[in-house]
């Protein structure tokens, strides 16, 4: 009560100071007191609430853990040359749904399991665009049914027209199809370079304007551990790596950068959060990646991970 009153005395005493500071008519706004003018000034609109925590819409099996890290050497991995027997070994295939397109919604939507979600998604400006819907970041009846839509087309679960980031990396991957390299944001060479674009989430090999592989999605580093931009070079590859750091697989590991590699993950990719700084790939799109590149050629990375 003691500080309500203080508080409350200090507020009349700055108002009524205020009040007789204002100047007369015709007196120059520069004149005015930086506290009126603090006091007039229409005040800024509140900051935008939190999204809502995002959880898997659909139940998800032990090939895919919610919210896996990855693993990912954080160091300079030991480099040797494998045996031929090592290298001779595949390394072991991925459990039946590990890369399923398991869309990330709010926990209300996934506890309620609704039809046609009527909450606005962290991509709703992004995919209201690529929908060719009007573009005002909320969700409408009419976006909830083009959304579904789209995600029924596409095998994406749940289909409830939530705008979250399974949808959006759809789109980036449909839409880079024909040509991911349109905005000429990977350097065209006269040899092979491995193109990562951290904006949508997309990797592909590209030997002057022609694309040898991909486009292909892929999960970069999260916040404080970005996936280092600028040219690398492939300096060590193992078929068969394993994790010191994390006890953990990392197959078909093509190192670029230090700890930073092309590898595959037994889990999925879609995750909200990012790597250590490894590019993640689906294990089929590893296997092809390693029989398109060779110790020596070169890596691109530019752009910025959603939410990093």
């Amino acid at each position: 009560m003691i500080s309500r009153r203080i508080v409350s005395r200090g507020v009349a005493v700055l108002l009524a100071t205020a009040t007789t500071a204002v100047p007369a008519a015709g007196t120059a706004a520069a004149a005015v007191p930086a506290t009126v003018r603090a006091l007039t000034t229409k005040p800024a609109p509140p900051a935008q609430a939190p999204a809502p925590e995002l959880v898997p819409g659909v139940a998800l099996g032990p090939a895919q853990p919610w919210q896996i890290d990855t693993p990912d050497q954080a160091l300079p991995p030991e480099v040797y040359t494998p045996s031929a027997q090592e290298d001779a070994v595949e390394p072991r295939a991925a459990a039946p749904g590990t890369y399923d397109l398991v869309e990330y919604v709010p926990l209300s939507d996934a506890a309620s399991k609704v039809t046609c979600s009527k909450q606005t998604g962290p991509y709703q400006r992004q995919v209201e665009r690529w929908l060719r819907l009007k573009v005002d970041g909320r969700q409408s009846a009419g976006d909830c049914k083009a959304i579904r839509a789209f995600q029924l087309k596409h095998k994406i679960k749940p289909a409830s027209g939530f705008a979250g980031p399974v949808t959006w990396s759809t789109m980036m991957l449909v839409s880079a199809k024909r040509n991911p390299n349109a905005a000429g944001k990977c350097p065209v060479r006269s040899y092979k370079v491995a193109c990562v674009d951290l904006d949508r989430q997309l990797t592909w090999v590209q030997k002057g304007s022609k694309v040898v592989f991909g486009p292909v999605p892929m999960r970069s580093g999260r916040k404080g551990h970005v996936t280092r931009k600028g040219w690398h070079t492939i300096y060590w590859r193992h078929k068969n790596h394993w994790s010191t750091l994390y006890n953990q697989p990392m197959p078909y590991a093509q190192f670029f950068d230090g700890g930073e590699a092309f590898h595959a993950v037994y889990g999925s990719i879609y995750t909200t959060v990012g790597s250590y700084g490894c590019v993640n790939l689906r294990l089929g799109d590893a296997r092809k990646l390693w029989d398109v590149l060779k110790k020596g050629d070169h890596v691109y990375v530019w752009g910025r991970r959603p939410g990093t």
